[in-house]
């Protein structure tokens, strides 16, 4: 080991890796007084950098940690507040209580038939949950009873709900795909849904799966225009529209989903 050459060359490879951040101890043996001078007192300086930068390393990683739990909090609490504006929204109509929560639910139900993974049926869920909150907007009239045909001008409320939704949850990045769910979730496998009569590989599948769940509450509980329908004619309805105002595979999902709850009653 003559004049050091080798513990140099071992420090310049050591001073290679660390500065691609891989940190090792390789370089502790280099700080010994058996090795010459100045390697020493650079192995040293070395050493005490790294320790100080693994130190900071830590400390951000600590930081990034927090802020990541920071912001899921206020995540969850934006959720919560625009859940507890859809449940105020519904109790502005007796005949719809409970609807934004079954939809929810049956959407992240068919969402699983289809194989959705876990972080993707929470979202089907949400934007379930939240898809009427543009009747927010929307005066009393709309959950007035008007018989069998709704007036042109509550008519023209009504269709405008889904864009009003979508502007609500804009402000709100982590709300996107629920944003862009919601305004589609009145689309038409025909292409003669509403707001923008999408042809039907244009409509979100997220939206579709909604499009489902919200005809099947919607027929099966009563409604101003309607007593509710059976299980059974609801599922031959959305059977015999499948393809023209809904989309088929998210039918079938459906239908296939039923088979297995009847099976299993």
């Amino acid at each position: 080991m003559q004049n050091g050459k080798e513990e140099l060359e071992q420090l310049l490879e050591i001073i290679g890796n660390i500065s691609m951040g891989n940190y090792s101890n390789d370089i502790m043996p280099l700080t010994t007084d058996r090795t010459p001078e100045p390697i020493k007192t650079v192995a040293e300086a070395m050493g005490m950098m790294m320790v100080k930068v693994e130190a900071r390393e830590y400390q951000l990683e600590l930081l990034i940690d927090e802020l990541r739990q920071l912001n899921e909090q206020i995540r969850s609490n934006a959720i919560q507040t625009i859940q507890a504006m859809a449940q105020a929204l519904e109790a502005r109509d007796t005949y719809t209580r409970g609807h934004a929560e079954r939809v929810g639910s049956i959407a992240a139900e068919i969402a699983a038939e289809m194989g959705f993974e876990e972080e993707r049926i929470e979202l089907v869920r949400t934007a379930g949950i939240l898809h009427d909150i543009g009747k927010i907007g929307c005066s009393d009239r709309i959950f007035q009873d008007h018989g069998a045909k709704n007036p042109p001008d509550v008519v023209k409320e009504i269709l405008s709900h889904p864009v009003v939704g979508a502007e609500i949850l804009k402000p709100l990045d982590f709300l996107d795909e629920v944003s862009s769910i919601i305004l589609c979730h009145h689309e038409r496998a025909d292409g003669k849904g509403y707001p923008n009569g999408l042809p039907l590989d244009r409509i979100p599948l997220e939206s579709r799966i909604i499009a489902v769940a919200d005809a099947y509450d919607a027929m099966t509980t009563d409604r101003p225009y309607q007593k509710a329908k059976t299980t059974e004619l609801a599922m031959e309805i959305l059977g015999k529209l499948s393809g023209v105002q809904w989309d088929p595979d998210c039918v079938a999902a459906f239908q296939r989903l039923n088979s297995k709850k009847s099976e299993q009653a």
